[in-house]
């Protein structure tokens, strides 16, 4: 393995984890149920029917996490508020005992030097407001707003960093159009309106933080870098509407105050029949951010494809006339994603192109790799691919800033073994293996290279 990248003063490196895929202790302490509680307990929803109730226990051990994150040596660690902690139902009074946990935690990781960055929602979208419509209503994002007043209020002081929204994509795309995320549904303009919606909830979010005096507030997406299979006038046509789907949808209102283009030719009588978008949305929605969080983990190839379903009422909004196919000749993760470190750079640099001065600060929020860990008979962990990923995606991630882009920061995905959303825990992100039948922590060997290449950042 070659040196460290080096990076320049200042440079924040962080873990990240989310609250549902850590917390555990989903029925205690006044919490509500979040529709990925009703998801997980749905028989055949998620691998070998697992849920969130107790994941890693960071709920009652979080002292020894962040012990780990501390001798670990990274300037900043990336948790995600529970909404339904903080008001079960996903509206009215705070439930008190929800918000001292978190007073907790950051008291906790301000003691032990670390910065505490706030993710406000993670997925775990109250259920209740789901049983009245969910992100299809504007009503949740009117009560995300008045939930991110609440938080603020009571953490504003002391988390510096904030984060609005989590990979909207997913909440929006897999939630409400694929199904394979909760809350489970299949369909068409409830998932646009669902898209629409997240991003009038960020914006509200944004005032509210802006209110509340915070010192950074954002929001984080997952953006794909989508190359076309061939370079046939169709393939091109198809990355087209991928981008749309997965890139312009966020970014467009966000960072160019305008809907995306393209969204006609990509939805169709799915966007062109809508009544949810409104006056004012946009410039609600392109509140200047102080920075964008991105989510990165690998390129997809794109393919030209018929619609899967040709009665536009029983389409879905990602049956976009193309599929997704392999990337041959690299190695692949045990995700079965491809590992192309070098699309990490374009997709950074190809955003810098697009949206010039109009792209704030940007921090990576999630990069990391799911791995088939090998474990000696002593304990010890060994994670080759995963440090092998790390590193060549920070290197990537290196040329992207010599070439122009101001990165402020790079947190790890994830810092626990944790629950994988539908997949349950047969995925390994973590950077520290958890037995998830002692709850034993072990450091992994990129636990181990992290620590020293945050050790040699400051030497």
């Amino acid at each position: 393995m070659s040196e460290f990248p080096a990076f320049p003063p200042g440079f924040v490196f962080g873990a990240a984890t989310a609250s549902y895929q850590i917390e555990g202790a989903a029925q205690e302490d006044g919490r509500g149920p979040s529709i990925w509680d009703t998801y997980s307990h749905t028989p055949g929803k998620t691998d070998g029917g697992d849920t969130g109730d107790v994941a890693c226990d960071h709920y009652h051990r979080y002292p020894e996490d962040i012990a780990l994150i501390r001798d670990l040596g990274v300037d900043s660690y990336r948790f995600s508020v529970a909404w339904p902690r903080i008001q079960p139902d996903g509206s009215g009074p705070a439930n008190r005992k929800g918000l001292d946990f978190y007073s907790r935690l950051v008291d906790s990781l301000l003691e032990a030097g670390i910065e505490p960055a706030a993710t406000l929602y993670h997925w775990d979208l109250p259920q209740a407001l789901e049983d009245r419509g969910g992100w299809r209503v504007r009503d949740t994002a009117e009560r995300f707003g008045e939930y991110t007043s609440i938080v603020a209020e009571h953490l504003g002081d002391r988390v510096p960093r904030w984060i609005t929204l989590n990979e909207p994509w997913c909440s929006a795309f897999l939630g409400y159009s694929v199904g394979r995320h909760a809350p489970g549904a299949k369909e068409g303009t409830g998932a646009l309106a669902a898209a629409h919606h997240l991003l009038v909830g960020h914006g509200l979010a944004m005032k509210a933080l802006r209110a509340a005096g915070v010192r950074e507030a954002g929001i984080t997406l997952n953006l794909d870098r989508n190359v076309p299979a061939t370079e046939s006038d169709a393939d091109l046509a198809a990355v087209v509407r991928a981008d749309t789907q997965h890139n312009l949808v966020w970014t467009e209102p966000i960072l160019g105050g305008r809907y995306p283009a393209t969204d006609e030719v990509t939805w169709g009588e799915l966007i062109t029949a809508q009544d949810f978008r409104r006056e004012g949305d946009l410039e609600l929605i392109s509140q200047p951010l102080d920075f964008l969080g991105i989510n990165y983990y690998r390129p997809i190839v794109v393919a030209a494809a018929p619609y899967r379903e040709a009665d536009p009422a029983l389409r879905v909004a990602t049956d976009n006339r193309y599929t997704e196919t392999d990337y041959p000749g690299v190695r692949h993760t045990a995700m079965g994603w491809p590992v192309v470190p070098e699309s990490f750079t374009d997709l950074l640099t190809a955003l810098k192109e697009t949206y010039g001065d109009a792209l704030p600060p940007v921090h990576i929020t999630e990069n990391g790799s799911a791995e088939f860990d090998t474990v000696d008979p002593d304990g010890a962990v060994h994670d080759t691919d995963r440090v092998s990923y790390l590193h060549s995606h920070l290197t990537a991630l290196k040329a992207a800033m010599d070439a122009g882009v101001d990165v402020r920061g790079y947190y790890v995905w994830s810092l626990l073994d944790n629950f994988e959303w539908a997949l349950g825990y047969a995925k390994r992100f973590g950077i520290i293996r958890v037995d998830y039948d002692t709850q034993e922590r072990t450091p992994k060997d990129s636990y181990r290279w992290y620590q020293q290449l945050i050790a040699a950042h400051r030497s």
